[in-house]
C-alpha cells in the first residue's frame, strides 16, 4: 500500500504524475477549489469586519464527497504531498486542503513544479517546504476585497442602475472601454492631403519643403504645390545602415493572449483552456506527458536546463551562428517571478512530432508557444534599411526600403512576424543622379479617431497599466460580455447604455476607488502582502474605512432611474404600467408596486433553432426554472431531447451526434471534437 499521498487540482494530472513517482505514491484530485467564503454576517461578505476581517470559509457545493474521500487517504498515508499550482491561488488551495484535511506540520510538504513532466515532478520532491503563509494572505485578501467590492456595489448598482454588477477589476476595465468611446464620440476629424512620386517599381511621398516638416492641409495647398512639381526627381541622399531586429521574450500569460488573438483569432478564454490541456497532459504513444510549462505566469524567466538544451539544439539544426543569447528584462512593478515564461517542455518537442496527437487547435497554439521560446534564444535578425531622399524643385520625398541580410530568429518564426524584403533600385550605383517619376498624385485623407479596443489590445493596456492579473484578464473580458455592458462590432469593444450608465454612476460616488491609480496600487500592496512587507489585515481595514463610507453615502446620493413605462395603464388600478428587470429577465408590471402587485403575463414566443435529431419536431430556445436557457424539443414530453448550449442542426464528424455552439466555439454534444 502506498505510504505517501499527492494531492493535486487537476484529476487530468493524478494518471502521469502517479507514473513518474511509482508505487510507493498514491495521487489524487482536489478537483480544483473546495471551500470559499460564506454567504453570513454583515452584507452576506462571509468576513467579520470588527474581528480583523476573520473570514468564515464553508465546503463548495458538491466537494463534501472529495473531502470525505481525501480524508480517508490521509488516515491511511504516512506523509501527504500538496501539489497545487505553483502560483498565489495554488498556495491558498493548499492551505485550505491543510486545515480542511487536518494536516499537521511534520506530516505534511508543499511541492511545486513548473511542467508536468518526470525530471520536473521528481525534482520538485527532493525539493519540498511548508506552505508559504504570506503568498496565501495575499491570495485570500484578494478574494476577500473582491467580495467586498463585488457585494456591495452590486447591491447599489442593482438597486440603481439596470446592470446587475461592479467589481474591483471588472469596472475599471469597463471605465477605459466607456472613456475611449467618449474619446471617439468627441474626436473631430481633420483634412490633410499626402502628395506622391510614382515610379516604375517604388513610390516616394513628400514629407518636407527646404528640409523643413510640411503639413498640406487642403487641396487649393496641394494644387499649388503639384503646379511647380516637375516629373524629375534628384537623387539628394542614400542612407543605407544595418540594423539588428532583436527576437522577443518567451510568452507570459498576456501576451500569449494577445499573440493568439492576433495571429491565430482566439479569445482569451479559448487560449488559456487549450494552454492548460497542454499543460496538464497530452497522451503521445507511451506516455502522458504535459507539453509546456505552466501557463500563468507574468515572468520571461527560463530554466537553465531549457536554455542549454534549446542552445545545442538550434547549434545541431541550424548552425551555431543562430545560437543568440538569453532575453533579461527589467524587474517591473507586479511581476511574480516564481515561476518559468510559458516554453515546451522539451525544445526536442517539436511541434510536427507531436501534430497526430493534438487537435487542431491545440497543435495551432504549441506552436507558436514553441517557436516563440524557440526563437527567443536565436541570434538576432540582420537587415539593411535604405533611406533614398529626393529633390524636386526644394520639395523633399523619401521611399524606404528592406532586405534580410541574416534572417537569424526569423528562421522558424518568420510566419508571426510581419516582415518581408521591399527592395529598392540601387541608386547609389546610378552614373546619373536623376529618375523621372511616371506620375505625381494628391490624395486627401482624413485624420481617425483612436481605435476601440479589441480583446488583445484591451488585455495589452490593463497589463501596462498594472489593473488585475494575467490570469484573470479572460474571466473580466467575459463578465463584461455576459452582463451585456459590452458588444462586439468588428472584433472591437462597444459600450452598451446599461455599460456607460453604470460607469458614470460610479463615477459620480466611487471616482477615488475605481479608477487605474487606485487599482494598480492596490496590486502592489497585494504583492508586498506575498513579500511579508506589509500586514494584510491593515491594508484591508485602510481600504474598508474608506470603502464603506463611501458605499453608505452613494445609496443616499445616487439617484434611482426612473423604470421605462410601456404606454399601457394597469388594469386594476390605473397607474402606467412599466418595464421592470426581474431575476429571469425583464418583465411588465405596476409602477404603484408594492401597493399594487399586478404583472402582466407575456404570450411565450418559442424561437426555433433547428431540427430535432431524434424525432423530426423543432428543438426552440426555453427558459428553465431559474431563467437559464436551454434548447429543447417543441415535442416534449414526448420527445426529451434537450441541450444547454445552442445546437447548430449539424452532426459531428465523429459519433454523428449534434453540434453545439458556445461563445464562437463549435463543439459536439457528446464526444470531444471541437472545431
Amino acid at each position: 500500500m502506498p505510504k505517501n499521498l499527492v494531492i493535486v487540482e487537476s484529476p487530468s494530472k493524478t494518471k502521469p504524475i502517479e507514473k513518474y513517482l511509482g508505487s510507493g505514491y498514491k495521487v489524487l484530485s482536489s478537483k480544483g477549489h473546495i471551500r470559499d467564503l460564506s454567504t453570513k454576517g454583515k452584507y452576506g461578505f462571509g468576513v467579520d469586519v470588527e474581528n480583523d476581517f476573520k473570514p468564515d470559509y464553508v465546503t463548495m457545493k458538491g466537494k463534501t464527497s472529495t473531502i470525505n474521500e481525501l480524508k480517508k487517504e490521509v488516515k491511511k498515508a504516512d506523509k501527504v504531498y500538496l501539489a497545487t499550482d505553483p502560483d498565489r491561488e495554488g498556495e491558498a488551495i493548499s492551505w485550505h486542503l491543510y486545515d480542511v484535511l487536518g494536516l499537521k506540520d511534520d506530516n505534511y510538504e508543499r511541492v511545486v513544479f513548473n511542467e508536468i513532466t518526470k525530471d520536473a515532478v521528481v525534482n520538485a520532491f527532493s525539493h519540498a517546504r511548508k506552505i508559504d503563509k504570506n503568498l496565501v494572505n495575499s491570495q485570500e485578501t484578494r478574494r476577500i476585497l473582491d467580495r467586498i467590492i463585488g457585494f456591495r456595489l452590486s447591491k447599489l448598482i442593482q438597486s440603481k442602475t439596470d446592470g446587475s454588477s461592479a467589481g474591483r477589476v471588472q469596472s475599471v476595465a469597463l471605465k477605459l472601454i466607456v472613456d475611449r468611446e467618449r474619446e471617439i464620440e468627441e474626436f473631430k476629424s481633420e483634412e490633410y492631403w499626402t502628395i506622391k512620386g510614382l515610379f516604375p517599381s517604388f513610390e516616394a511621398e513628400m514629407f518636407q519643403y527646404n528640409h523643413k516638416d510640411l503639413e498640406i492641409k487642403n487641396e487649393i495647398e496641394a494644387n499649388e504645390i503639384l503646379a511647380k512639381l516637375s516629373n524629375t526627381f534628384k537623387i539628394e541622399n542614400v542612407d543605407k545602415k544595418l540594423k539588428n531586429k532583436q527576437s522577443k521574450p518567451p510568452f507570459i500569460t498576456s501576451s500569449l493572449q494577445q499573440e493568439a488573438s492576433t495571429k491565430l483569432g482566439f479569445n482569451a478564454r479559448k487560449t488559456m483552456q487549450i494552454a492548460q490541456k497542454l499543460y496538464e497532459g497530452i497522451e503521445l504513444d507511451d506516455e502522458t506527458v504535459g507539453l509546456i510549462s505552466y501557463m500563468r505566469t507574468d515572468s520571461i524567466r527560463l530554466s537553465n536546463d531549457f536554455i542549454n538544451s534549446t542552445y545545442k539544439f538550434i547549434e545541431a539544426k541550424y548552425g551555431k551562428e543562430y545560437v543568440g543569447s538569453v532575453k533579461v528584462a527589467k524587474k517591473k512593478d507586479n511581476v511574480q517571478d516564481a515561476h518559468e515564461a510559458i516554453r515546451p517542455t522539451s525544445i526536442n518537442r517539436t511541434p510536427e512530432s507531436v501534430k497526430v496527437y493534438l487537435t487542431n487547435d491545440e497543435f495551432k497554439l504549441y506552436r507558436m508557444i514553441y517557436y516563440r521560446a524557440l526563437s527567443s534564444l536565436m541570434k538576432n535578425a540582420k537587415t539593411e534599411n535604405t533611406t533614398v531622399i529626393f529633390d524636386n524643385n526644394n520639395y523633399q520625398f523619401k521611399t524606404t526600403g528592406q532586405t534580410i541580410v541574416f534572417d537569424g530568429y526569423l528562421k522558424v518564426y518568420k510566419d508571426y512576424e510581419d516582415i518581408k524584403d521591399v527592395e529598392l533600385p540601387p541608386f547609389d550605383t546610378y552614373k546619373s543622379n536623376v529618375v523621372v517619376a511616371t506620375s505625381i498624385e494628391k490624395e486627401q485623407h482624413f485624420t481617425n479617431p483612436p481605435a476601440r479596443y479589441t480583446e488583445a489590445k484591451l488585455i495589452k493596456e490593463m497589463e501596462e497599466l498594472g489593473i488585475g492579473r494575467p490570469s484573470t484578464y479572460a474571466t473580466t473580458v467575459d463578465i463584461l460580455k455576459k452582463r451585456d455592458y459590452i458588444t462586439l462590432v468588428d472584433k472591437k469593444f462597444v459600450p452598451t447604455e446599461t455599460g456607460i450608465e453604470i460607469t458614470d454612476k460610479l463615477q459620480q460616488c466611487f471616482s477615488h476607488l475605481i479608477n487605474v491609480k487606485y487599482t494598480a496600487n492596490m496590486e502592489t500592496d497585494l504583492d508586498k502582502i506575498a513579500e511579508g512587507e506589509i500586514n494584510w489585515v491593515d491594508t484591508l481595514r485602510n481600504f474598508y474605512d474608506e470603502f464603506d463610507l463611501a458605499v453608505k453615502n452613494a445609496f443616499h446620493e445616487m439617484p434611482k432611474k426612473e423604470a421605462e413605462k410601456t404606454g399601457e395603464d394597469c388594469p386594476e388600478c390605473g397607474n402606467p404600467l412599466v418595464i421592470r428587470k426581474g431575476k429571469y429577465g425583464e418583465f411588465t408590471a405596476c409602477s404603484n408596486y408594492p401597493t399594487c402587485k399586478y404583472i402582466k403575463s407575456e404570450p411565450r414566443e418559442f424561437l426555433e433553432v433547428c431540427d430535432c435529431p431524434n424525432c423530426g419536431s423543432k428543438i426552440v430556445e426555453k427558459k428553465s426554472k431559474r431563467g437559464k436557457i436551454f434548447y429543447g424539443c417543441s415535442n416534449y414530453p414526448k420527445c426529451k431531447t434537450a441541450y444547454w448550449d445552442k445546437p447548430t442542426g449539424k452532426k459531428c464528424p465523429e459519433c454523428g451526434e449534434m453540434l453545439t455552439e458556445k461563445k464562437g466555439t463549435i463543439k459536439c454534444s457528446s464526444c470531444d471534437y471541437n472545431e
